[in-house]
């Protein structure tokens, strides 16, 4: 089979020592095989003079087939936020230490690159979020999370108040330090923490989990993708309150806010090795198999 990807893309993860080196074996890998390299500027910052071309984000994920994410899964995060909507496949180098979604180590690295630009690998696509904050009729924020999107306290021991609908539809008002909205992607990450159920990659589903709820009865709900859910700020506090997107973009909320989120027009594009498996990488990240 003809290799599909002839432009591949760096991206790292910065301040981390063992990128340079990572980064150092896969260009010398690529550059074997004949194929263009173009860096992220994340990726440029660790030579002093690269010799490929350097590019910002936009200009990559519009001018590569394949990027190749160098760190763990925080710096996989960033990456599909930004692009996701120009169809770039992305393929995650783990030196994290969970890697759910960046599954390559760098040790495996040349043999795991020798399949999948003969073809040989698995392709899954995972949907994100889109959020937007409107405040008197203006949307004043937006932004995108493979993840989650969370509105949350910050800084108090007082719970904020929010009321939530889905399709038009009231759901609840809720007291909590706070409410998690996640994509299958990210109920392993925050909501897993919260008590929400792990959703598996391939549903359309979203999962709503209060956090630390003033009543207990308030329990994670599974909802369809296709739902708009808004999710309007309430009470005193609410000037202490928070969204977060992949607990990497924050944006300050006040009383009144109204946070919209449906699923993004555009899923990130997923690359695997061969013989990937969902539920080992869980079995073995969880420590489900482990004996006492």
């Amino acid at each position: 089979m003809t290799n599909p990807f002839q432009t591949i893309g760096l991206i790292a993860k910065s301040g981390a020592p063992a990128v340079a080196d990572t980064l150092t074996k896969l260009i010398g890998d690529l550059r074997q095989r004949e194929l263009r390299v173009v860096l992220d500027e994340s990726a440029a910052v660790y030579f002093e003079r690269p010799d490929e071309a350097v590019l910002n984000r936009w200009e990559l994920a519009k001018g590569c087939d394949l990027a190749i994410v160098v760190g763990g899964d925080g710096t996989l995060l960033n990456a599909a936020r930004s692009l996701a909507e120009s169809d770039v496949a992305v393929l995650g180098v783990n030196l994290g230490r969970l890697g759910f979604l960046a599954d390559v180590s760098p040790d495996e690295m040349h043999e795991r690159l020798d399949e999948i630009l003969a073809g040989q690998y698995e392709e899954e696509h995972r949907s994100l979020l889109h959020a937007s904050v409107i405040r008197d009729g203006r949307t004043i924020s937006e932004s995108d999370a493979l993840n989650d999107v969370v509105i949350h306290k910050w800084d108090i021991a007082r719970m904020i108040e929010v009321d939530t609908t889905i399709d038009g539809r009231f759901l609840n008002s809720l007291r909590a330090d706070g409410l998690i909205v996640s994509t299958p992607t990210g109920s392993t990450a925050y909501a897993l923490s919260g008590g929400g159920p792990i959703l598996d990659p391939a549903l359309e589903a979203l999962v709503l989990v209060p956090i630390c709820p003033h009543t207990l009865s308030n329990r994670p709900i599974v909802v369809s993708d296709q739902v708009e859910i808004n999710i309007v700020v309430r009470g005193e506090n609410s000037t202490e309150a928070q969204i977060t997107c992949d607990g990497q973009v924050n944006f300050e909320l006040v009383s009144g806010d109204r946070i919209r989120i449906t699923r993004k027009d555009h899923d990130l594009r997923l690359i695997h090795p061969r013989k990937h498996d969902h539920f080992d990488i869980m079995r073995k990240k969880l420590r489900w198999a482990e004996q006492p």
